[in-house]
């Protein structure tokens, strides 16, 4: 065994767990997870079938991550962000082949008790707002806030609100590095 599991937590057979990930307190990975190097699933996390998290992904406390939900490398789910995978659930209706997926992208942060609706995609490096609720797809370096989750800016790599001037350019302030503005996208220089 590559990785750290808290005696707590439940590891169930036919899973993948990625080299030097951890797994802390009372938390659940399911049969047929998968579960890149260097992540990090605090307190009573549960990682169901058919989910895949990408290399250093960090779940916090109180996160369920349900099947159709795909984190690629470096994405942060804020404590009690909320990640559904059906969208009119019913007790007496079984919607399991139904699932959507959602698709988190590289880097992106989803802040504390955010809720994505599922079957949309959170581009690179997007920041979600805490306790924001995102209802459709986020293009990659936006900043979304509100409920219904609105954008109101554009943020770095290293989660640095950006301030671009009137030919499309901005600096993170943090790391100094360039992105353009062109067309309501963001790319790095």
């Amino acid at each position: 065994m590559n990785y750290y599991a808290h005696p707590s937590s439940i590891i169930d057979d036919n899973c993948t767990i990625g080299e030097g990930t951890k797994i802390w307190h009372f938390s659940h990975v399911m049969s047929g997870a998968v579960i890149g190097n260097n992540c990090n699933l605090g307190q009573n996390v549960v990682v169901s079938p058919k989910v895949t998290l990408g290399n250093n992904v960090r779940v916090q406390n109180n996160v369920s991550i349900y099947e159709g939900v795909i984190c690629e490398d470096d994405v942060f789910l804020g404590p009690s962000a909320v990640l559904t995978n059906v969208i009119n659930p019913r007790s007496a209706v079984s919607r399991k082949n139904e699932y959507n997926t959602t698709l988190i992208k590289k880097g992106a942060s989803i802040g504390a008790n955010a809720t994505i609706v599922c079957g949309h995609t959170i581009g690179e490096y997007a920041f979600i707002g805490a306790g924001a609720v995102v209802t459709k797809d986020v293009p990659a370096y936006a900043l979304i806030v509100g409920n219904p989750g609105r954008q109101t800016g554009w943020m770095s790599e290293n989660g640095q609100k950006l301030q671009f001037d009137k030919d499309g350019n901005a600096t993170c302030s943090e790391s100094g590095a360039a992105y353009q503005l062109y067309d309501h996208k963001v790319t790095r220089k």
